[in-house]
C-alpha cells in the first residue's frame, strides 16, 4: 500500500510540474473493455480469455513527441481448466483480478490536422494487485490468493486517435513476469503454471485540461 501512495504522489507531482513547464499540457479521464489471458506453459492446463473493464486517468505532455503517463483501476483475469489424463485432478477454476496500473507511454503524432490525431505509442506499466477473487467452478483448483505476485511489470504498444477532446486508444499489453508462479494442489502436485498476463485493451476518453 506504502508503494501504491507513494507511486500516486510521484504521477500527481509530474502531472503538476508538467503543466507549469510545458506549453502543451493534456489532461483527462478514460474508460473501456479489455479481454484478458493469463498464459501456461502446461499443456495439460487450458485458459480461456475474460472480459473486464479499466477506469481512471491520463495526462500528455509535449506535441509531436510526447509522454503519456496514465493510472488506472483494472478488473482482468482468467479461467484455467485442468485436463490431466486423472479425473480425480480435473479442476476449473475462474482468476479475477482487480489491480491499479500506471503505464508511462512513449508516443509519436503521426497526423495533426487540427481537430484530429492520429498517433502510436509504447512504454512500460507497473501493476499493483489490490484485490482478488478466486472461484472453484469444479472441484478445488490449487490456485490461491497468496499465488499471485501484487507487483507486476507489463510492456504497452497501440495506436489512438483524437477527435477535439475525445480520445479512442487500442493496445496490446504483455506480461514480463508471472503473475501466478508454481501452484500445490490438493493432491500434493506441483503445478508450474508460470502465468503471465495479456489483455487487449480499448478505451475511451475525454479531456478536461
Amino acid at each position: 500500500m506504502k508503494k501504491i501512495i507513494f507511486v500516486l504522489i510521484v504521477v500527481g507531482a509530474s502531472f503538476f510540474a508538467s503543466k507549469q513547464t510545458f506549453a502543451q499540457f493534456d489532461f483527462g479521464l478514460k474508460l473501456g473493455y479489455n479481454a484478458s489471458k493469463l498464459s501456461t506453459n502446461l499443456d495439460s492446463i487450458k485458459s480461456s480469455m475474460n472480459s473486464g473493464f479499466h477506469v481512471g486517468a491520463f495526462a500528455r505532455i509535449g506535441k509531436r513527441v510526447h509522454l503519456q503517463p496514465e493510472f488506472y483501476y483494472t478488473l482482468s483475469g482468467a479461467t484455467f481448466e485442468n485436463l490431466g489424463l486423472n479425473t480425480v485432478n480435473d479442476w476449473k477454476q475462474k482468476v479475477t483480478v482487480g489491480t491499479l496500473d500506471i503505464p508511462v507511454l512513449v508516443g509519436f503524432t503521426i497526423i495533426n490536422s487540427g481537430i484530429f490525431k492520429w498517433r502510436i505509442m509504447v512504454g512500460p506499466e507497473v501493476s499493483f494487485v489490490v484485490n482478488s477473487k478466486i472461484e472453484d467452478v469444479s472441484l478445488t483448483g490449487p490456485i490461491e490468493k497468496s499465488s499471485l505476485n501484487t507487483t507486476n511489470w507489463y510492456i504497452q504498444a497501440g495506436t489512438g486517435i483524437d477527435v477535439l477532446f475525445l480520445t479512442l486508444d487500442i493496445r496490446y499489453q504483455a506480461g514480463l513476469n508471472s503473475l501466478i508462479n508454481d501452484v500445490t494442489g490438493n493432491d500434493g502436485e506441483v503445478y508450474p503454471v508460470n502465468s503471465k498476463g495479456n489483455l487487449f485493451v480499448v478505451s475511451v476518453g475525454f479531456k478536461i485540461l
